[in-house]
């Protein structure tokens, strides 16, 4: 499991350029213009609020300026009754902030989430297999969490205190300019500081969401694995592994703590030595008689209150420096092209070639123009094919490497040519390895060929939109995959707009009948991955879920693998009546499932190797002789 997280972390090793908060942070603004006006009104309501609460050391030099030094109880009254009233105003309206910034957070969260989502369910499947599951889940769980806090409070707060730090500091000069001067000598070393702990706080606070990343993705593998996990008896050392990994995470938070508490220790104390300084020098000044005491009290009180504003900076910083990773965790993913855009990029770059070699062709071309060389079907890339309507299904000059595949490595299909006419069943057969699995992805686009192309009834794939490619091409996978629903949804996923009676007739089909004796029939919840259910049931859910919509192609991943003997016997005479009706490719591994075929292909070192019936390659191709004759005395055993 270790060595899994590591390759699958690949990506998030690689190295990352010195990045700007702000520029990281500024990347959110699509989501927050359309509710930009109820933040710019939070925002302001704040800095009112936080400025209020300037006003009351004013009031206090006027109470011990005048009605304390005449000694008026009526003005003391109404000098406690204006700081009363100024304690409520702005109480209320920091609680209007709040009550303005709610919805409009939930809305940002929800919006970037289903973004996320969206996102992650167009990417294409080479993206999914670099990616942990538990890095995608902490950056649509912790990372949206991490940016709606900021957008709460950091945000606002950086804004509005530094609007009151500038109120409050005007106020100072005016009420002593001297004094003020002394309060702002630490503004230079506190901008050191910020900066040199937010180039610290941003390595650690990536660290740490990328461990818990890897941590989330230890849990998830070891709650689906559980069973692997007691059935090897492995739990202590699974523990172990995982107190490892959030020992490491604890050391980093520690490491983060730390660093917090450096800035914030600095940061609290620079303006106290200011203050302290200030109180002292202010003293002699009243002493001496160049500083009213009303003064003096109204002038520490400013200093005081601004102490929050100013002692809050760290923590601002902090939370700005965990929004701003996250924010980059959060496009890292949206960055990604999906699987349209990389089609694009590809085809470009194959059209500019096509152009160039179309170029030189024309030219040596001429020579011979007298020639009649008109075929029946072009084979150009981006020539016209000339087919009849139901071409079948076509494997034209197929190459294929997986793009994290090393330079000189081979690729995993090389030259395929392979014609499945129409209404005709392809058996492919290969040994383990040889890239069958591969080529059947290729089909519905889940990979894309490096080289060459497939046609559909004379159709490129790469011309049809996914949605019709996906309507026209059904698929199941040897490894079935289910959903936390119900039976008959996760049967129905295979077509839109398929109706009940399609559902018994798949279920049928497939020889799922058990489905009727679930508790709730179709209705039953399988759990998650249809944990629930046997390997062979859920083997027949997904079958049914390929041939409920009764496709015009059907590409089956050695479908009946987990079946038994008779069970196996009755889902191949109830799946001759389908592929009787489509055209179907089918990874055959047993030879009763290559019975089930037209004709077989023999698939060997990313080749086809031979093409023929069943019975004509047992007679003419020693391997497909080799390969069966080892099937069948595995199955004897």
């Amino acid at each position: 499991m270790a060595a899994t997280n590591e390759r699958l972390r690949e990506p998030e090793k690689e190295p990352r350029i010195k990045r700007s908060a702000t520029r990281s942070l500024s990347r959110l603004w699509p989501y927050v213009r359309p509710v930009r006006a109820r933040f710019l009104t939070a925002a302001g309501v704040a800095a009112v609020a936080s400025c209020m609460g300037l006003v009351i050391p004013l009031v206090l030099k006027w109470l011990v300026d005048g009605p304390v030094a005449d000694r008026e109880p009526g003005g003391v009254w109404l000098g406690g009754a204006l700081l009363l009233g100024l304690g409520v105003a702005e109480a209320g309206l920091f609680g209007v902030r709040r009550w303005l910034v709610a919805r409009p957070l939930a809305f940002v969260e929800a919006s970037m989430r289903a973004d996320l989502y969206r996102h992650l369910q167009r990417l294409p499947v080479s993206f999914h297999d670099r990616w942990a599951s538990g890095q995608l889940l902490s950056r649509a769980t912790t990372d949206l969490m991490l940016l709606r806090m900021f957008l709460a409070f950091p945000l606002t707060f950086l804004v509005v205190n530094g609007v009151t730090v500038l109120v409050g500091f005007a106020i100072l000069l005016a009420q002593q300019w001297t004094l003020g001067l002394v309060l702002l000598l630490p503004a230079i070393p506190l901008i050191v500081l910020c900066s040199v702990f937010e180039t610290r706080y941003a390595v650690v606070a990536r660290t740490v969401q990328d461990q818990t990343g890897d941590l989330t993705t230890v849990v998830e593998e070891g709650v689906l694995g559980i069973r692997i996990v007691k059935g090897f008896g492995r739990h202590r050392s699974q523990a172990r592994a995982f107190r490892a990994l959030t020992g490491r995470v604890r050391s980093t938070e520690l490491h983060k703590a730390g660093l917090l508490a450096t800035i914030w220790a600095l940061i609290m104390t620079l303006p106290e030595l200011a203050i302290g300084a200030a109180l002292v020098l202010g003293t002699v000044q009243v002493a001496d008689g160049d500083l009213s005491a009303g003064t003096l009290v109204a002038f520490l009180s400013t200093a005081l209150t601004l102490r929050w504003p100013v002692e809050s900076l760290g923590f601002l910083l902090a939370m700005s420096q965990d929004a701003a990773t996250a924010t980059d965790r959060f496009f890292e993913v949206m960055d990604e092209p999906t699987a349209e855009q990389s089609t694009a990029e590809q085809s470009t770059a194959e059209q500019s070639t096509a152009e160039q070699s179309t170029a030189e062709q024309s030219t040596a071309g001429q020579s011979t123009a007298g020639q009649s060389t008109a075929p029946q079907r072009s084979t150009s890339r981006n020539g016209t094919l000339r087919t009849t309507p139901q071409d079948g299904l076509r494997f034209e000059g197929l190459e294929f490497r997986y793009a994290d595949a090393p330079p000189d490595a081979p690729p995993v299909l090389a030259g395929i040519d392979l014609h499945i006419r129409s209404g005709e069943t392809m058996a492919l057969v290969g040994a383990t390895g040889s890239g069958k699995t591969t080529l059947t992805a290729l089909v519905p686009r889940l990979h894309e060929p490096t080289h060459g192309r497939i046609t559909l009834d004379g159709r490129d794939i790469t011309t049809l939109p996914r949605d019709e490619l996906r309507e026209l091409v059904a698929v199941a996978f040897e490894e079935p995959t289910l959903f936390s629903a119900t039976a008959g949804e996760n049967v129905l996923m295979g077509a839109a707009g398929a109706a009940e009676a399609d559902l018994v007739r798949a279920l049928q089909v497939a020889q799922a009948d058990f489905v009727h004796a679930l508790p709730q029939g179709a209705d039953t919840q399988v759990g998650e991955q249809g944990l629930s259910l046997s390997g062979g049931q859920r083997q027949r859910l997904a079958l049914a879920r390929a041939v409920v919509g009764q496709p015009r192609f059907l590409v089956l991943d050695d479908p009946l693998s987990a079946l038994d003997v008779h069970t196996e016997a009755l889902v191949e005479a109830a799946l001759r009546q389908v592929l009787a009706t489509t055209t179907a490719l089918v990874v055959a591994h047993r030879p009763s499932t290559v019975l089930l075929a037209d004709r077989v292909a023999l698939l060997s070192g990313g080749r086809i190797a031979a093409v023929g019936t069943h019975h004509q390659l047992l007679g003419d191709s020693a391997e497909y002789r080799s390969l069966m004759s080892g099937i069948e005395r595995e199955e004897a055993r």
